[in-house]
C-alpha cells in the first residue's frame, strides 16, 4: 500500500468514526452496542473500538455513557424527574450501572447531584449550566491537576 492510498484509507476511517460518534450523539437514548455501531460503518467491532479509542481517547461504550450522563445531568438539574426516570430516559437499562457510572464521572451519586444542582444552577441559562457542570473524566482531572502543580 502506498503512502497516498494509506492516507486516503485513514481519512475514510476517520469519516466513518465521525459517523459513529454522530450516531451516538443522536441516538444515545436508544439501545446501542459496539457491534451494531460497527455494522453501520462496515467495520468489525474490534477494529471500530481500537480506532475510536485512538481517535477520541475512549471506547465507543465510554463515549456513549458519557453522553448519557451529560444528558442525565441536565434532566436532574430540571428537578421534575426521579433518578430512576432519568436513568431510563437516557437509555440506561440498569439503575445500578447508571448510578455507578454517574458517580465515577460526576463525583457524587445522581440523587445527591439532583438535590444540589437544582439549587446551584437557579437563574443560570441552561447553555451556561451545561458547560460549567460538564463531567470531568478521570484522565482529564489528572492532567488538569498535573498542570496546576
Amino acid at each position: 500500500m502506498t503512502s497516498t492510498s494509506a492516507s486516503a484509507q485513514h481519512l475514510r476511517d476517520l469519516a466513518r468514526l465521525r459517523r459513529v460518534r454522530d450516531r451516538i450523539d443522536r441516538e444515545y437514548a436508544q439501545p446501542l452496542d459496539v457491534e451494531a455501531l460497527a455494522r453501520g460503518v462496515n467495520m468489525s467491532a474490534g477494529h471500530l473500538s481500537r480506532q475510536f479509542r485512538l481517535a477520541y481517547g475512549e471506547s465507543p461504550y465510554g463515549y456513549l455513557m458519557t453522553r448519557r450522563i451529560e444528558r442525565a445531568m441536565a434532566l436532574l438539574r430540571r428537578g421534575d424527574l426521579s433518578v430512576t426516570e432519568v436513568c431510563f430516559e437516557v437509555g440506561c437499562s440498569s439503575l445500578g450501572t447508571f448510578s455507578t457510572r454517574f458517580t465515577e464521572l460526576v463525583g457524587v451519586p445522581p440523587s445527591v447531584y439532583r438535590r444540589h444542582a437544582t439549587r446551584a444552577t437557579v437563574g443560570i441559562p441552561s447553555c451556561v449550566a451545561k458547560q460549567v457542570t460538564r463531567p470531568v473524566r478521570n484522565r482529564e482531572a489528572r492532567s488538569a491537576k498535573a498542570q496546576l502543580v
